[in-house]
Formats: C-alpha cells, sequence, structure tokens
C-alpha cells in the first residue's frame, strides 16, 4: 500500500523528463496562479523568449535573465535606453536576439499601459478567466492544445497595447504558466495539489 502511494504521488507530467531543474519548475511553479506583476512581466519575457528554443534551454538562463533585466521591474525595463539595449546584446547569459530583446523593452512599456487603464497587469490578464484557474482534464500531454479560443483572445488584447512575441501559442504557453489554466495531466499529483491550492493562496 505504501509503495503505490510513493508512486502516485511522484507520477508527473511526461513533458518535464528528469532534468533536475526542469522538475523543480514543474513541481514548484508551473501552473501555480501568480498574481505579482513583476514576476507575471518575467513569465511573459520567459516565454517569449523561447519562441523557437526549447523551454529547458530558458530555464537554465532564468537567473541570468533576472540579473539583466533588473530583476523584471517594469518601470526600470521600460526606461531602457540605446545604451542598455546594446549592452544587453552583449550579454552571454540571455538569448542575444535583437527582437527579443527589444520586445521585451516594448512589453515593459505596454505593461505601462495597461497598468494605468486596469490598474495591474494582473487585473487585465486574470479577467480572461474571471479571475478563477481552469483545471482541465487532459489524461495525456498529446491531448493538450497549442493554442485555445481563449489564448487567440489574449494574444489581440497584449497586440493591441503594442506587445510583441504574444501570438496565440505563446499566450497559451504563458497562460499554463501563470496557472490561468491547470494543464497538469489526470495523472500527475500536482493537477490534484493545485485544485487543492487554490483555496489557500497563490503567489
Amino acid at each position: 500500500m505504501s509503495k503505490k502511494r510513493t508512486t502516485d504521488l511522484t507520477r508527473r507530467c511526461t513533458w518535464c523528463g528528469d532534468d533536475p531543474l526542469y522538475v523543480a519548475y514543474h513541481d514548484s511553479d508551473w501552473g501555480v496562479p501568480v498574481h505579482n506583476d513583476r514576476k507575471l512581466f518575467e513569465m511573459l519575457t520567459l516565454e517569449g523568449a523561447q519562441a523557437g528554443l526549447s523551454w529547458i534551454t530558458i530555464l537554465r538562463k532564468r537567473e541570468n535573465y533576472k540579473l539583466a533585466f533588473d530583476n523584471f521591474d517594469i518601470d526600470k525595463v521600460s526606461a531602457y535606453d540605446d545604451s542598455k539595449f546594446e549592452s544587453l546584446m552583449g550579454d552571454a547569459g540571455i538569448v542575444r536576439n535583437r527582437l527579443k530583446i527589444s520586445s521585451t523593452i516594448d512589453n515593459a512599456r505596454a505593461v505601462q499601459k495597461i497598468r494605468q487603464e486596469h490598474g495591474s497587469l494582473d487585473a487585465f490578464l486574470w479577467s480572461f478567466v474571471n479571475g478563477e484557474t481552469q483545471h482541465n482534464k487532459w489524461k495525456t500531454v498529446s491531448d493538450i492544445p497549442a493554442q485555445t479560443e481563449l489564448s487567440v483572445q489574449l494574444s489581440k488584447a497584449l497586440k493591441s497595447y503594442g506587445c510583441r512575441f504574444v501570438g496565440p501559442t505563446i499566450c497559451y504557453a504563458f497562460m499554463q504558466s501563470i496557472g490561468m489554466v491547470n494543464d497538469h495531466t489526470t495523472d500527475c499529483y500536482r493537477h490534484r495539489e493545485l485544485i487543492t491550492l487554490m483555496g489557500s493562496g497563490s503567489t
């Protein structure tokens, strides 16, 4: 009996494999509701940086991104000038892609507009799910869609404020990462834990 319980508690979504960093992200971060604007901007940046790359590549650079972008302080990033941009282009710790780096700065400025209009990035994003996580019931990773009608709507809304690297697929990955949707597969122990977490707060 105890052996079966241990197996159940350690069964995870297959996508995280056995890389310690990936497993830690799956167990502690992915799907946990986020309501802090700084962290929301961080995840928006990282999801955009992932385009064309693997998520583990970005995870390995996550701490470097925090250092490079002033811990994702929205006001500071929005004020970056050409000198700072060139400095970022020379930073080997992040993805040195001109479009991705410039989009992060543009996105910070767009987020400022969102905050002026909606009070916070948090309020804006979570309004798309009426403030509550959507708990899906996917049996396998192959069942999980790359994008949804809701992610298409979010993508259009973000683009209307000037955000870039926010296509429907990136937006859905973003929604998964910040807990707007719970897309852990039903056999994963975190699927059940996150449903329970909804009643005990979020980050």
